[in-house]
């Protein structure tokens, strides 16, 4: 394993054990998937370019993409939820409740 797909590796790894782990704020857990979601952008362009594939030089650029959107629509999640409930913190959000 080169030391780049351990470094790659290891970013993601410690954001999905943020996610799973640190369950309090609502905008920890969106920070957590923001790391996720660069090491997975950082992998990705690494293989289209080391493989020199012109296929897929497109695909980060697709996956920047997406994660802006989803970046922005868990900021809107958040603003909502904090106006509504008052705090962002996840125990306090029931989805059971009306």
């Amino acid at each position: 394993m080169t030391h780049i797909l351990f470094t790659i590796s290891a970013a993601f790894m410690l954001g999905l054990s943020g996610l799973t782990f640190n369950r309090t704020h609502l905008l920890s857990a969106l920070l957590c998937l923001e790391a996720m979601m660069l090491s997975l952008f950082i992998a990705l362009a690494m293989w289209s370019s080391q493989n020199k594939i012109m296929m897929f030089s497109s695909a980060p650029l697709f996956l920047l993409a997406f994660s802006a959107c989803e970046a922005s629509l868990g900021l809107s999640l958040l603003v909502a939820t904090s106006r509504t409930h008052g705090s962002d913190q996840l125990k306090n959000l029931n989805l059971l409740q009306c």
